[in-house]
């Protein structure tokens, strides 16, 4: 799991962790290129969630490039581990770069190359950065995160966002 957080504009800091699968027999190695042996000593997702909490305390969102998978992964590891802690609420990049951004193809090898980000694609740390340098360009480019939201609720508060965009400017 790759995690970038954004204060003023700008990324801070980069996090990425390994996590051990409940089982040896897990999917996608072709894509990310993990095998057992990478996660075999590395912690499973509940003894590793008291750190990826902290994280998350104080953020307003989350930004992930095609954010309702990675929704649903967090959703499927936190029941597995029966955490039910909230998580906050997720901004996806595919949409920003379509709809803010006017880019397409959105696919993260294609925004990367648009808007000039540098990218080691399925590097979890690289792949955090990436989708959150996105969410700052949609920023300077108008976007409002959580306008939405903010269209039933007067009162909004400014926080820092993990993964994504963050120290967001009061938006008009």
């Amino acid at each position: 799991m790759g995690l970038a957080t954004c204060e003023n504009g700008r990324v801070v800091a980069q996090n990425h962790y390994l996590i051990r699968p409940p089982s040896r027999l897990f999917t996608f190695t072709a894509i990310h290129g993990l095998g057992w042996r990478d996660v075999a000593a590395a912690r499973d997702f509940g003894a590793l969630w008291p750190t990826l909490a902290a994280h998350f305390a104080d953020v307003e969102f989350l930004v992930a490039h095609n954010a309702p998978f990675d929704r649903g992964v967090l959703a499927a590891c936190q029941s597995r581990y029966g955490i039910t802690a909230p998580v906050p609420r997720f901004e996806c990049t595919v949409r920003l770069a379509r709809q803010v951004l006017g880019c397409r193809p959105a696919n993260l090898p294609a925004v990367c190359a648009r808007l000039d980000i540098p990218l080691r694609h399925h590097d979890a740390g690289s792949d955090a950065t990436a989708a959150a340098r996105i969410a700052l360009a949609a920023l300077d480019a108008g976007w409002c995160p959580g306008a939405e939201a903010a269209a039933s609720n007067t009162r909004t508060r400014r926080r820092r966002a993990r993964g994504g965009a963050g120290g967001q400017r009061p938006c008009t």
